[in-house]
């Protein structure tokens, strides 16, 4: 296919906001359109998984300011994975936030729809990067274009979040970012990707490519290493499909898709493996891991839960990054995708039980299994995937970062993902089991009911891809196979 696709590709959403914006008095209009862009992006993306697997990798530079810095798209295997999730899952998060925004009357529904648009547009920017100024560029532009749905609601609390959000996100890529790509092109006069990385013949050392290596991945705060992932649980005062949005479809998986992207074509698994200069973050990651679930334990909360359960699962791909290990790198290149549907299937349920019940707390969930049967058992599919238990297909990407740990000889990373496991089983199987095994509030209505449609169809989709990647994994590690380093 022509290259030019790619820039065709990031472009339609941005162009599309403009129709929905139009058609903001028309809400059945608006969303229809909302909805069949998301349909053809995917389409239009999917269109490459040939060529793709096939060795092909389609560049277009739309214009250079100096020799080798540009507007450069670039796709190659892992650009197309996390092409492939964002836009799928883009389709029917749409579909979802149409029932979710009515059922609950929320005002301002045309202006969320412009934002969504514009976010996916940039997180499709990300994915088809092909040097270190696109990616900042589209970084940015994701960072704001979701700003003002973490602030929708528009009260004290939401705006206070938003600064949280804004703050972090921008002081990071500013502060850390933007300097490590300017150190990157002092040392080797390049930010293009390249195959086996940058940084071999760049005469940097031990402790110097430690600290670039350090720079890259605090730069990228939607990665949400600790101590800089106090952003994520602040977003969540957003609405849930703005939840879905961010920890499954575009911003959290764009961090840890640039972490992969750093690792393997600026620095180099080899390099990394050689110098060991991966090895202090491996320990911010696995510290992470085993951080997160601890205090998502402690929530009550149902989405600052499942918020503090995405920073721990984000780890695991960072974690897979940083063991230098091509295994590690093909676990956590599946655990993007498998992440993605358990977790949006969690944020789908969360959001369903509010839109019926009102109800945020994980106390208060007793019994509503019995009202809410598809919900909970949903929940409890994508659980299972989370904590990595067949068959579901979160087993997948575990075993290869077990295996990957094993291969760079860090037995004790294999206990991280193991503890790490178990308290996911704490803190996640404890919702279905109070839905199902516990008796009713005395203040529940027998009224109560499923969510409209348009929220539980999309999360029964999504609950069964966590079944499917299980029986079906092959193509992930056919896209794959090829690209991750040996």
């Amino acid at each position: 296919m022509s290259p030019v696709w790619l820039a065709v590709l990031v472009a339609f959403p941005a162009v599309m906001s403009l129709a929905v914006a139009a058609l903001g008095r028309w809400p059945n209009a608006r969303e229809s359109v909302s909805v069949a862009t998301a349909i053809a992006l995917f389409v239009g993306v999917a269109s490459f998984i040939g060529p793709v697997t096939a060795g092909m990798r389609p560049s277009l530079t739309l214009f250079e300011v100096l020799p080798g810095l540009g507007l450069t798209f670039t796709l190659e295997p892992i650009g197309l994975l996390f092409a492939l999730v964002a836009s799928g899952l883009w389709s029917l998060t749409t579909v979802y936030a149409a029932g979710y925004m009515r059922g609950n009357d929320e005002h301002a529904q045309t202006r969320f729809f412009v934002c969504f648009a514009l976010a996916i547009a940039a997180a499709i920017g990300i994915a088809f990067a092909g040097n270190l100024v696109t990616l900042f560029i589209f970084y940015e532009m994701l960072t704001l274009s979701t700003y003002p749905l973490v602030t929708h609601h528009g009260d004290v609390e939401s705006r206070n979040s938003g600064r949280v959000y804004l703050g972090i996100l921008l002081t990071t890529s500013i502060g850390f970012f933007l300097p490590a790509i300017a150190v990157t092109y002092v040392l080797t006069g390049s930010v293009s990707f390249t195959d086996g990385g940058l940084m071999s013949g760049a005469g940097l050392g031990v402790v110097g490519a430690a600290a670039l290596y350090a720079l890259f991945l605090y730069g990228t705060g939607k990665a949400a290493l600790m101590p800089f992932h106090r952003w994520l649980p602040a977003a969540m005062v957003a609405p849930t499909p703005v939840s879905a949005l961010l920890h499954a479809v575009a911003v959290v998986k764009a961090g840890v898709f640039i972490v992969l992207k750093l690792t393997v074509y600026i620095f180099g698994v080899d390099f990394l493996a050689e110098t060991g200069a991966s090895r202090p973050m491996m320990w911010v990651a696995a510290i992470t891991v085993l951080g997160a679930s601890l205090i998502a334990m402690t929530r009550d909360n149902l989405k600052a839960r499942l918020a503090y359960s995405t920073v721990s699962q984000l780890s695991y791909i960072v974690l897979g990054a940083t063991m230098a290990s091509s295994l590690g790198i093909l676990g956590g290149s599946m655990h993007i995708a498998m992440h993605a549907f358990a977790k949006i299937t969690l944020f789908f349920c969360a959001g369903a039980i509010y839109t019926a019940t009102h109800r945020k707390n994980v106390s208060d969930l007793d019994g509503l299994g019995y009202a809410m049967p598809i919900t909970f058992s949903a929940f409890f599919i994508a659980s299972l995937s989370l904590i990595g238990i067949p068959p579901m297909g979160g087993i997948w990407s575990k075993w290869y970062l077990m295996e990957g740990a094993a291969d760079a000889g860090h037995t004790i990373l294999i206990c991280v993902l193991a503890i790490s496991s178990l308290l996911n089983i704490v803190y996640l199987l404890e919702i279905p089991t109070r839905a199902f095994f516990h008796n009713p509030r005395p203040d529940t209505p027998r009224s109560w009911a499923e969510a409209p449609w348009a929220c539980v169809i999309p999360l029964s989709i999504t609950a069964a891809g966590c079944i499917v990647w299980f029986i079906y994994p092959l193509p992930f590690l056919e896209l794959l196979a090829p690209w991750a380093p040996r």
